[in-house]
């Protein structure tokens, strides 16, 4: 959910080589034009708002009524922006051509431009609200070896193999660790030459079963890059194949197949001694992974030029994507610990809402200049 920007995710998607699609010779645009670019833009936009409406569920910011009123399709936005940051990485590998030390520079600066303050920010304020105010923090025993937790959660090792461990006050923080390695194996397998290549094997057999399982959903957009530069769906299949999409999309919330399903991959999961955490969903997230896909695929050839006219607003939006995604959830916390107030107040959601948009937009400028620190 994923230089430049983020998928998220993300999910952390690179806008700036989406951006670059507009200014780039023919023969390059063959896989991006611009405003399919926006629309993916649009999609990240959409699928970060997704995951705080979740979490206003989650965190009981919603009253029990809200909750059961508004569809919850925050994992369905997570798995848009897994297939969103394959897809780009693809792009951005094949129209770029960076070499593997200019790759590993620029996806270590864009992750912890953002993953190092937002976690350094979150030890602090948690540790600060458990220690003055007395909240129950959920993973409080983490802000007792910060010494130890946070090289651990630097370093993206919260779901292999047998962790199942989310830094405090940071839910969203579990996508980056199926991310981060996925990135480490695309460089391994692209960039690596004879026998380093075996290297790729090592970083597989090192992120285990629960990264293996969503892997498939991030292989899935550097597939589709690749599909849809040599082949074109006529404009009213487009259409009406992105229009269906959306409709399965809406069935699919209203009738949230999702649990049944995850019983049947808990009940198949051949490791007893081995939590699935965030793998529990993956039969649900294959069906919204089709999903994503054929509406990406039918978006390319959709004819959304009319996005041209709102170019700016949305590069401008999805540029804060990344730091919206992992920072509400601290704001979220952060005002639980200091105000106590009435589930589902109107004045309550809006406050909150305006809260985590301000976080967002402070913080942006900051992982800007760091990131190109970072990079340096």
């Amino acid at each position: 959910m994923a230089g430049g920007r983020t998928d998220a995710g993300g999910v952390l998607l690179d806008t700036a080589a989406l951006s670059t699609a507009a200014t780039a010779p023919a023969a390059a645009r063959a896989g991006l034009d611009k405003p399919f670019s926006l629309y993916l833009d649009l999609v990240r936009i959409a699928a970060a708002c997704a995951v705080v409406m979740a979490h206003f569920g989650y965190f009981r910011i919603f009253d029990d009524r809200q909750i059961a009123r508004i569809a919850d399709l925050g994992r369905e936005a997570v798995i848009a922006f897994f297939v969103l940051s394959g897809f780009v990485i693809a792009y951005s590998a094949e129209q770029r051509k960076p070499t593997l030390r200019e790759y590993v520079s620029a996806r270590c600066a864009r992750l912890y431009s953002v993953a190092l303050p937002m976690l350094l920010l979150a030890f602090a304020l948690a540790a600060l609200a458990a220690g003055v105010l007395g909240t129950q923090v959920s993973d409080g025993y983490q802000l007792r070896k910060p010494w130890l937790y946070i090289p651990f959660h630097l370093l993206f090792l919260g779901e292999l193999w047998g962790f199942v461990e989310t830094p405090p006050w940071l839910l969203p923080y579990w996508s980056l660790n199926y991310e981060a390695w996925y990135y480490v194996l695309f460089g391994a397998v692209c960039y690596l030459k004879g026998r380093m290549r075996l290297l790729g094997a090592a970083v597989f057999a090192l992120m285990g079963p629960k990264l293996w399982l969503l892997l498939p959903l991030w292989v899935s957009g550097v597939f589709l890059y690749r599909w849809q530069k040599t082949h074109r769906i006529g404009l009213c299949a487009a259409r009406a194949g992105w229009s269906a999409t959306l409709v399965l999309l809406a069935i699919w919330a209203w009738y949230d197949p999702e649990p049944a399903l995850r019983k049947v991959a808990l009940a198949a999961w051949p490791f007893s001694g081995m939590r699935m955490g965030s793998a529990d969903r993956v039969l649900a997230d294959y069906l919204v992974g089709m999903l994503v896909l054929a509406n990406f695929a039918c978006a390319r050839h959709a004819g959304f030029g009319l996005l041209l006219r709102a170019a700016r607003p949305i590069r401008v939006l999805s540029a804060h994507t990344f730091i919206l995604y992992l920072s509400h959830s601290i704001v979220i916390c952060a005002c639980q610990a200091l105000i106590t107030f009435r589930r589902g107040d109107p004045a309550v959601l809006l406050g909150l809402a305006l809260a985590i948009i301000l976080a967002a937009a402070v913080l942006q400028p900051f992982t800007e200049v760091l990131q190109r620190r970072l990079r340096r």
